[in-house]
């Protein structure tokens, strides 16, 4: 055993009888360093990561290996889930070294930290273009020896890369001083430009952007659809839906259990890499409700409802909390448990007494004596078919699952970590709202309770994860960000002030302590770690969505949520000051920025509804309905001093700090929210032909 035994992330534990000398990352291995003058080798990944699993078998279980890293370098182990401060530092140098990243990630660094050369994967032998493992580490320890010089330089170099010009992650511009709110782009123009580039790259057949791999992009396809609703372009309609129904009836959707994979190998969506994370079931459930609210098709409900089934029961901690993942491999072998021949298929239903089912199911789900993947088939739907299920292919359906629960199950990650599950009691509020769904609004609330109550310190900081027993890793901006936003629909589902009072608590935290207030670059917006956090080698910032929305995204999008509904007015002013730091980058590239350029939208074109009665007609009105802008003020909440103004039994619709008239019934609170949005430039005249006389402006402000 090494030093990682009494670790709590199960990828850590993974490599605890590794014969490398692993240390987690901390003052132990770092003092260690320094006192023996070695580099630093760390090893970034996470346990669901095939390929992390592929090199630790190769490289990490070899002793000689093992032998020559303990020689050379004091060996680090990092969760990259755990630690995304040091994961984003480095993953910084190995973008500036090698122009892409990945993981794993393989990070040589001074005594002190600083990155001085990266990589991914290596293999065992000298393949695939790429130097052996061992050969990489000899000649790295023979330069620490003898070019003692030029590795330090290239270390500072790297460094001062990161600091100065990269210290905002993901930036294709230098930082300077944040430009005037003048300089701002508009959302329109900037939506334009986000809606040509994604053309420019649209799949016409088999939908997504770009070329293969495939990763979903659900915020993409969100603004997609609002671009349609604004302009009626139906292209821009066709790149939403026939993304989403190829992903849906893909290989990269589970069709037995419900649950998405993490992205496609391929153009068609057909072989996925089979590790399923909790971030990729929040953020495309949360797409495919937007997709089924705006469009009624009834597929995408059937995502949704199966989605977010897998989550509430595989990834599901008891009844309180949600798992990180579920691995790629089962007994060392990637998409082991999810794949059948047609021997399988065939012996599963004889057994069954439905072999009479072999035919029409084969014909469903696309099996074939040949298969579509290594002589195997990976299930999925015909390009362009419904996922309606009838009795018959429902049984047969459960039927395969029912074989594949005996088969050994892939590895569940057993952390519990902040911002996930933030991330998917968001979802679930505001699928609860839309649906009426109460088994979805009670989970929400308990997993969120779970959090408060197993997440903080004694003196109200928040941890990053929770392994069972207690909390680990101080929480970064994006956990803080998440919470906000859980809380805030939360309040909108519930209209319990406990929930603004928590959303309020956290904003605060969350400015006073991650906020960019008089660095040297005078850059603001949020920093990645709060400034209670320990110091490395850089403190970074991020402001390019990748897998999910960074930091600065998602707390521009909730601050905005929460000022609508505290009618707290320093919450907009802090989301306008992160918008206002990133608007180099949405000028340049909108597509890196999607979830700004959302908050960008709140920002411009602020939505309110006030429904200060308990009809749940008037309710199910509003929620039936994808409004991106919209805040919905209701229960307690509206009866709070800011938004007494409203009338008692009406619904009230504010758009850009206007109200319109109080609508006393569904049918015209119907007309109005069908107005909101519905063409570029006619805001004002839309406001115009609701705007009351009497309320002149948005209660409360």
């Amino acid at each position: 055993m090494n030093h990682l035994s009494a670790e709590s992330s199960p990828y850590l534990l993974q490599h605890a009888d590794n014969p490398v000398e692993w240390y987690p990352w901390g003052p132990d291995a770092l003092r260690r360093a320094k006192e023996e003058d070695k580099p630093i080798f760390v090893s970034i990944g996470y346990s669901s990561c095939h390929w992390c699993h592929v090199m630790a078998h190769e490289s990490f279980e070899d002793r000689e290996v093992a032998a020559a890293l303990s020689e050379s370098f004091i060996s680090i182990k990092v969760d990259r889930e755990e630690r995304p401060d040091i994961d984003a530092i480095y993953m910084s140098a190995l973008l500036s070294l090698t122009g892409s990243g990945g993981w794993p990630m393989s990070v040589f660094c001074t005594p002190d930290g600083r990155p001085f050369f990266a990589g991914t994967y290596f293999p065992p032998v000298d393949r695939y273009q790429m130097p052996s493992f061992q050969r990489v580490i000899g000649a790295l320890a023979d330069a620490w020896r003898s070019r003692r010089e030029e590795v330090e330089r290239q270390a500072d170099e790297l460094t001062a890369q990161i600091a100065d010009e990269g210290q905002v992650l993901g930036a294709s511009v230098p930082m300077g001083p944040t430009e005037p709110t003048s300089v701002l782009p508009e959302f329109e123009t900037s939506l334009e430009r986000l809606i040509t580039y994604l053309k420019n790259g649209f799949d016409p057949i088999e939908g997504g952007f770009g070329a293969a791999p495939k990763f979903p992009r659900p915020t993409l396809i969100e603004l997609c659809f609002y671009h349609h609703k604004l302009t009626g372009d139906p292209l821009s309609l066709e790149m939403a839906t026939r993304t989403l129904d190829a992903m849906a009836t893909g290989g990269i959707y589970d069709h037995l259990a419900g649950g998405f994979c993490r992205y496609s190998t391929d153009r068609t969506w057909t072989v996925p890499h089979f590790e399923k994370m909790l971030t990729d079931q929040a953020l495309l459930a949360r797409c495919y409700l937007h997709g089924w609210q705006y469009t009624k098709n009834d597929d995408y409900l059937i995502v949704l409802r199966e989605t977010l089934d897998y989550v509430l029961t595989r990834l599901s901690c008891g009844e309180v909390a949600l798992y990180s993942s579920e691995d790629a491999d089962s007994s060392g072998v990637e998409g082991a448990h999810a794949t059948f021949t047609e021997r399988e298929v065939r012996d599963a239903l004889r057994q069954a007494n439905r072999e009479d089912l072999v035919d029409e199911l084969s014909r469903f789900y696309g099996i074939t004596p040949e298969g579509n993947w290594e002589s195997t088939n990976i299930l999925r739907r015909p390009s362009g078919s419904c996922l309606t299920r009838s009795p018959d292919i429902e049984e047969g359906r459960k039927i395969l699952l029912a074989i594949r629960s005996k088969r050994p199950h892939p590895a569940i990650d057993t952390k519990v970590i902040t911002e996930w599950n933030a991330m998917a009691v968001a979802v679930l509020a505001e699928a609860a709202g839309a649906l009426g769904d109460v088994g979805w609004q009670r989970r929400a609330e308990a997993i969120a309770e779970h959090l408060f109550e197993n997440l903080r310190d004694q003196e109200g900081r928040w941890y990053r994860s929770w392994a069972g027993v207690r909390g680990r890793n101080l929480a970064y901006a994006c956990d803080y960000a998440w919470l906000v936003d859980a809380c805030t629909r939360l309040a909108e589902l519930t209209g319990k002030i406990l929930w603004i009072e928590r959303a309020v608590e956290l904003a605060d935290k969350l400015i006073s302590n991650f906020s960019d207030v008089g660095s040297r670059n005078g850059g603001g917006g949020l920093f990645t770690t709060a400034n209670y956090a320990e110091a490395l080698v850089v403190r970074v910032k991020d402001f390019s969505d990748g897998s999910t929305p960074c930091a600065n995204s998602v707390a521009a999008r909730a601050l905005l949520r929460l000022a609508a509904i505290s009618a707290e007015e320093r919450f907009r002013s802090a989301a306008e000051e992160i918008i206002e730091a990133a608007a180099p980058f949405l000028k340049r590239h909108p597509a890196q920025l999607a979830d700004m350029l959302v908050a960008l939208n709140l920002k411009e074109h602020p939505i309110q509804v006030v429904l200060r009665t308990d009809r749940p007609e008037m309710l199910a009105e509003i929620r039936s309905r994808w409004l991106m802008e919209a805040a919905l003020v209701t229960g307690e909440i509206a009866d709070q001093p800011a938004f007494r103004d409203a009338l008692d039994n009406a619904a009230l619709v504010c758009e850009n700090f206007t109200c319109m008239k109080p609508a006393l019934d569904p049918a015209t609170l119907a007309l109005q929210l069908d107005s909101i949005g519905t063409k570029v430039g006619s805001i004002s005249e839309r406001v115009a032909k609701w705007a009351s006389p009497v309320e002149e402006s948005l209660p409360g402000q």
